[in-house]
């Protein structure tokens, strides 16, 4: 029975041991860009979401949010690109992501305004999400 216990809860710690989750904010007025990137094992995945309430120089403007995750391959050192394909069509949104040790910059490919549509965007316009620590 010991056995049993013991192998059950190698097996529950080994599974977790190698992921990791780092999550990155970036407040703008009134935009907030959210990011979270799960590494487990050589798997990475990321989870970019954004919320935006109009400006005082985005008159006219609509509240909007917006979300996209998939899976991500390392680009080079502290480089990571995030491809989400696009249902039912053959284009993907991509998300380039420069990492740096406090935090992070995106970039989105054109085809990611299928998903973030009018003031909504994932592009960080050169700014770096925080890392929270």
């Amino acid at each position: 029975m010991k056995k049993h216990l013991f192998l059950a809860i190698a097996l529950l710690t080994s599974g977790t041991a190698f992921a990791a989750t780092d999550h990155y904010l970036l407040r703008d007025d009134n935009h907030v860009h959210h990011m979270k990137i799960t590494k487990l094992g050589d798997d990475i995945t990321v989870h970019a979401d954004v919320d935006f309430e109009p400006n005082a120089n985005e008159k006219g403007g609509h509240a909007c949010s917006a979300e996209v995750s998939g899976e991500a391959k390392s680009a080079g050192e502290n480089e990571l690109v995030m491809k989400k394909r696009i249902e039912g069509e053959t284009r993907f949104c991509t998300l380039k992501l420069h990492l740096t040790p406090n935090g992070a910059k995106v970039e989105q490919s054109e085809d990611c305004n299928y998903y973030a549509a009018g003031l909504c965007h994932f592009t960080s316009d050169g700014k770096e999400l925080l890392k929270i620590k």
